[in-house]
């Protein structure tokens, strides 16, 4: 399930866990992982965009390695608000992710 909504979000999430999160980028995706009170993020494993198929196996591997509880995804916006082809393209990427794995 993609929620925008921060509130929307910490009510669908475990108690504590840690949370991982990702950058999109069009060449590669950045990945960063919270303490188990989600108080502190460490970078994490850089993975270099090749497929969906073979990107998304990686994320799901660093997903179960970690246990991560949840999934934040950066959504870049245009300066006024509205969502550009990044945008488009990352909500793409969290749909069909979220066919992958429940996180």
């Amino acid at each position: 399930m993609i929620i925008e909504a921060l509130e929307d979000f910490a009510a669908h999430l475990p108690q504590s866990g840690s949370l991982l999160g990702l950058d999109l980028g069009t060449q590669t995706i950045g990945t960063a992982l919270s303490d188990l009170r989600r108080s502190v993020a460490t970078p994490g494993d850089t993975i270099k965009r090749t497929k969906f198929t073979k990107d998304a196996a990686q994320l799901v591997d660093i997903m179960t390695t970690r246990a991560a509880a949840g999934v934040i995804i950066g959504l870049l916006r245009n300066m006024d608000g509205t969502e550009g082809p990044r945008a488009q393209a990352t909500l793409a990427f969290s749909r069909i992710l979220t066919q992958i794995t429940e996180l």
